[in-house]
């Protein structure tokens, strides 16, 4: 079966005659009765009925439908072939932290590829200061992250604030609690995200206020490990609301009372327009799109 006979076959039924095809193709006729017949033989049926009109069999008809979503197929292919000699293969490397980079930017990503289904992606996870480390020395294109301790060219626009809560195993003495406050978290052992984290040093401030030195802590650098260690009664986590969205079976999620820590999220990018922007300006725009969608956009806080 030869895609010129396809072609030709779904011409002659568009056109409802083998003369306007002939025309078309700029054939003489009997190359395009060839054409059919060639094809009935591979196909082994009779795709139109002999006389003069132009009518379909019902194979015919059937064969038909499949030959025009093929035909979509094979010149979507072909224009996808033509780009890849045409156009450069571009490359976006791109920082994030988690867990935005785990539990958000999938969904970001089949979004951006459906546009730019050529760009090569290199997704690098890092935290806020190796994000800006790695933006200064040229590594990454720019990054979604918190912000970072200190920020020397790089610019940092906030476009969402989270909240923390607390993460329980189900049979804690305060699973059943609307809400909690720190004071009622004397003598129990945090997870925690490594000593030079943001949010760690700012929810440890806090802790100490509440508590003093009436806890423990078990250091657990990815904060999306957090939940499997709940789930085991080896400790509580208090995190982000993002990390604590995919909770494990036999956890609790609880508000936190009087805890005013809005972790941001942002972007952080050169001050000089990059030869890739045109592909970092719709990947923002994917990002802002994904969040407005979730209602979690996106206003700083004054």
């Amino acid at each position: 079966m030869d895609i010129k006979e396809i072609e030709t076959f779904v011409l002659i039924v568009r056109t409802g005659s083998f003369q306007k095809a002939a025309e078309l193709l700029q054939y003489a006729q009997p190359t395009i009765s060839a054409r059919i017949k060639q094809l009935e033989l591979d196909l082994a049926i009779s795709l139109f009925y002999r006389g003069k009109q132009v009518t379909l069999t019902p194979e015919g008809q059937a064969f038909y439908k499949k030959a025009e979503e093929f035909l979509l197929h094979y010149q979507s292919l072909s224009a996808f072939g033509n780009q890849l000699v045409q156009k450069p293969l571009q490359k976006l490397t791109l920082g994030i932290s988690d867990p935005t980079a785990s539990l958000v930017l999938p969904e970001i990503l089949t979004v951006f590829k459906q546009k730019f289904p050529l760009v090569t992606l290199s997704i690098q996870v890092m935290d806020a200061n190796a994000c800006n480390q790695a933006l200064q020395e040229g590594l990454i294109d720019f990054a979604i992250c918190g912000e970072p301790t200190l920020l020397s060219d790089q610019l940092f626009e906030p476009f969402f604030y989270d909240e923390l809560n607390l993460l329980v195993y189900d049979t804690h003495p305060l699973a059943q609690e609307p809400y909690v406050s720190l004071a009622q978290l004397k003598n129990e052992t945090f997870l925690m995200t490594p000593e030079n984290c943001p949010i760690r040093i700012k929810i440890e401030q806090y802790l100490k206020q509440a508590l003093g030195t009436d806890y423990q802590k078990i250091e657990v650098t990815t904060s999306l490990a957090h939940k499997y260690y709940v789930q085991k009664k080896i400790g509580i986590s208090i995190f982000t609301s993002i990390a604590h969205s995919e909770r494990l079976p036999h956890t609790v999620v609880l508000p936190i009372d009087a805890l005013p820590i809005r972790p941001a999220i942002g972007f952080l990018s050169s001050t000089k327009t990059k030869h890739e922007q045109e592909l970092i300006d719709y990947f923002k725009e994917c990002v802002l799109d994904w969040f407005q969608q979730k209602g979690m956009i996106y206003l700083p806080i004054n």
